[in-house]
């Protein structure tokens, strides 16, 4: 039997949160990667902008993740957001329509070098990683929201539904991809 092809080997991977443990964690995790850490805003913009990353980490809460996302979208880097304090409908929502390549509970923390290597295998196929997500995680986000909370946004979920593969969000990463702008399209 083969072993499953790691799409984490060698990435340079960009991780911010305001948590020291957090990030140490993270970089114990991802031991086959080439993992950058920042603990604030400041610091991680300024690693956006002088280096390039296959993939950036980022938390939402004290280290403004949402503005730091749409500086690693429009750098064209797939960012996923992991957030503990911040979970909720509406930061998921939003981190949907910046660009985010997924968004993940800081509980599935043990889980973060299968499910990045998941997501990133899905996104390198040019499959939605935001499906996959949900198949994995669905049952937490009910659990944590209720188990009717996209109801409450439904005419954003009916239409996020609809446009797994040509939503909002990966538009926007595509914008700013390189392969894609080298090309002319």
């Amino acid at each position: 039997m083969t072993e499953k092809e790691s799409f984490l080997k060698n990435k340079q991977i960009l991780a911010v949160d305001d948590e020291e443990d957090i990030l140490e964690t993270i970089v114990d995790i991802l031991d086959e990667s080439d993992v950058d850490t920042a603990g604030d805003y400041y610091s991680a913009s300024a690693k956006i902008k002088d280096r390039h990353y296959d993939l950036a980490i980022l938390d939402i809460m004290g280290v403004d993740g949402l503005q730091l996302l749409e500086e690693t979208v429009e750098r064209g880097i797939p960012t996923v957001m992991l957030t503990a304090h911040a979970i909720s409908p509406e930061t998921l929502m939003e981190s949907i329509q910046k660009g985010a390549l997924s968004y993940l509970p800081k509980e599935s923390l043990a889980d973060l070098d299968e499910l990045l290597n998941d997501l990133l295998e899905a996104h390198h196929r040019g499959e939605p990683a935001w499906k996959l997500l949900f198949e994995k995680l669905g049952d937490f986000f009910d659990k944590r929201f209720g188990p009717e909370w996209k109801e409450k946004d439904q005419e954003f979920w009916s239409k996020f539904s609809r446009s797994y593969q040509i939503g909002k969000g990966i538009q926007e990463r595509l914008k700013h991809d390189r392969k894609i702008l080298d090309k002319g399209i």
